[in-house]
């Protein structure tokens, strides 16, 4: 368990209590499983099968935010969309408190990665994402935030440099790179035009799809938010450009069966993720005062972590310049003239 930071209160005795005070019936055996945002841990239960005890972070979402993202949730379940909603008690709650903490409980799931070379698979996922979508376009979220330029590139580039993590002799490569990076990010968010924004899984890559027998089960909608459509898409795609384009094709195949795609869209694959290296880089620095983050990620503090991401984002920079210059982007995510 943590010995400083926002969970150093957070101890066996206070979870397994916590778990008891939801009606858990804990059996004393705790896992600690991989999350960093969060604390989660699996808990064996008396006369049942373990449970997921998720124990938020404090002060980063409200309690509304949080209840957003159930509701979400529970609503896809109806729909028969492969999520895991969070367990609710008697009187329907979600959310529960416990020692100065906010938790919630699920039910255990387990399954494997996706194979995200295999065309079936990426054809399912593409058909459930399309359904996620549907219904994420029903309302929008009213307290939980937008995924757009600003709080994933502007905001997180004045903190760093405000902060002044990024390495003195190294700020001023960093600084030209990341405004030559963000904008190449405005010319493509000029270019895709008014695109739609719907409630989002938010973070939907490999690790965030457990696929079992009966296909793919989407889990952790912690960073469900406002966005386009794609922001669910691009982080399935890995590998070479060759390789990318064609799991593109295929996700998108099985999206349109059930959800039209805005093509417009694909304008902006590039752009999001040159805004999710910017903002990655200032997630780790926000949390450097929680231990499990320098233990995690011992490299951040270095020069050798800078002068990297100066290299990364000058090469993004090239890609969204020419994503932003090209006439139009095709359905294998090629740019055409």
């Amino acid at each position: 368990m943590d010995g400083s930071g926002p969970y150093a209160a957070l101890t066996p005795d206070l979870i397994l209590n916590a778990v008891d005070s939801a009606g858990g019936r804990s059996d004393g055996r705790l896992l600690a499983l991989n999350s960093y945002e969060n604390r989660v841990y699996q808990v064996g239960i008396d006369d049942g099968p373990p449970l997921v005890a998720k124990f938020y972070r404090p002060e980063r979402w409200s309690d509304q935010a949080i209840l957003e993202e159930h509701g979400f949730v529970r609503r896809l379940a109806e729909a028969e969309i492969p999520v895991v909603p969070a367990i609710a008690t008697g009187d329907g709650s979600t959310l529960h408190r416990f020692g100065g903490f906010r938790f919630a409980l699920f039910p255990k799931l387990r399954g494997r990665a996706p194979e995200l070379e295999d065309r079936a698979t990426l054809e399912w996922m593409g058909r459930f994402l399309a359904r996620i979508h549907a219904i994420g376009a029903l309302q929008p979220f009213g307290a939980r935030p937008v995924l757009d330029i600003a709080s994933f590139g502007d905001e997180p580039r004045s903190f760093l440099l405000n902060e002044r993590f990024v390495p003195e002799d190294l700020e001023p490569a960093w600084r030209s790179v990341v405004d030559l990076a963000l904008d190449g990010v405005r010319r493509c968010y000029q270019r895709a035009g008014n695109v739609a924004s719907l409630r989002l899984h938010g973070d939907c890559h490999a690790g965030n799809v457990l696929w079992t027998e009966e296909g793919p089960h989407f889990v952790d909608f912690d960073d469900s938010r406002m966005g386009p459509a794609i922001q669910d898409i691009w982080m399935l795609l890995s590998g070479e450009p060759e390789s990318m384009a064609r799991q593109l094709g295929w996700i998108l195949s099985g999206y349109e069966q059930f959800r039209e795609f805005d093509d417009r869209e694909l304008n902006l694959l590039e752009a999001l993720r040159t805004l999710r290296l910017i903002h990655y880089s200032a997630w780790i620095a926000r949390r450097w005062t929680d231990p499990a983050f320098p233990a995690a990620f011992p490299w951040f503090d270095t020069q050798r972590y800078w002068q990297d991401r100066i290299l990364e984002l000058r090469e993004q920079a090239g890609i969204d310049g020419r994503a932003a210059t090209a006439s139009g982007v095709n359905r294998t995510g090629g740019f055409v003239e």
